[in-house]
């Protein structure tokens, strides 16, 4: 619960290894009245929870230090009770943004989500028009930096396909370029199957959104339709993005 707790108050958990008098000295400048039996006494209410050495000594992590500083500050700054900031540190410690008033509720934070929003591409991204480029087989080769044997398997699980007359285009270099990332850390085109198989699982749901506006005349509801299609492609991204990162945690941080 201690690494927690400290770590909702820092980017990182860091090591416990701070004393109470190197606590006290970190923060009485900001707070003068601060005592030892203060810190003591907010460690009692629960509103801090340092590490005990063996021998029963506090040793304190950053963490704890950014803690006590936002309790001190809660209550020299609004004159909220304990009973309210440990409330406050209570949403804090869930991912939540604590209510502002006593009538609020506490909202979710906006941080790892945000790191999704912020990077994943927007319907700009994501253009049905046709392909453009015109390449063959070599050149396809040449540009991603992929070999015949591995272009061959990519196209026998269907990633890759020809157009008429054997020549690529640029989604089948878009493809083989991301594959050759892959490729350095030994996945090859038999384990990517499953990622066309849930694209195409995806762009048939699509088509079912928007098919009745496609099938209208009239080029304001294909471009409607379009539109959605565009968006939707990207809401599927983000979707995605965010259960990868609920998977790492697990396999990284092992909760």
């Amino acid at each position: 619960m201690t690494g927690a707790r400290s770590a909702a108050f820092g980017s990182q958990p860091s090591a416990a290894t701070l004393t109470i008098g190197d606590v006290l000295a970190t923060l009485k400048v900001e707070f003068p009245d601060l005592t030892i039996s203060k810190i003591r006494f907010l460690e009692d209410q629960g509103l801090v929870q340092p590490e005990r050495t063996p021998s029963g000594y506090r040793k304190f992590a950053n963490g704890d230090v950014s803690r006590l500083r936002y309790v001190l500050g809660q209550q020299r700054d609004h004159y909220l009770p304990l009973r309210v900031i440990k409330e406050q540190l209570d949403a804090i410690d869930r991912g939540l943004v604590p209510p502002g008033t006593s009538t609020d509720s506490p909202r979710a934070a906006h941080v790892a989500i945000a790191s999704i929003e912020d990077n994943a591409p927007t319907a700009a991204h994501f253009n049905p028009a046709p392909a453009a480029m015109r390449l063959s087989r070599d050149e396809l080769l040449n540009a991603a930096g992929l070999r015949s044997d591995q272009l061959g398997e990519l196209e026998q699980f269907g990633l890759i396909t020809a157009k008429p007359g054997g020549m690529y285009d640029d989604d089948a270099l878009a493809v083989a370029k991301v594959v050759v990332e892959l490729a350095r850390f030994g996945l090859e085109g038999r384990h990517l199957r499953a990622f066309r198989t849930a694209a195409e699982r995806e762009v048939s749901l699509f088509s079912q959104v928007v098919g009745p506006a496609s099938r209208q005349r009239g080029g304001e509801a294909r471009a409607r339709a379009e539109e959605t299609v565009r968006e939707l492609a990207a809401l599927s991204v983000r979707l995605h993005a965010a259960l990868v990162q609920i998977g790492l945690r697990d396999i990284v941080g092992g909760s």
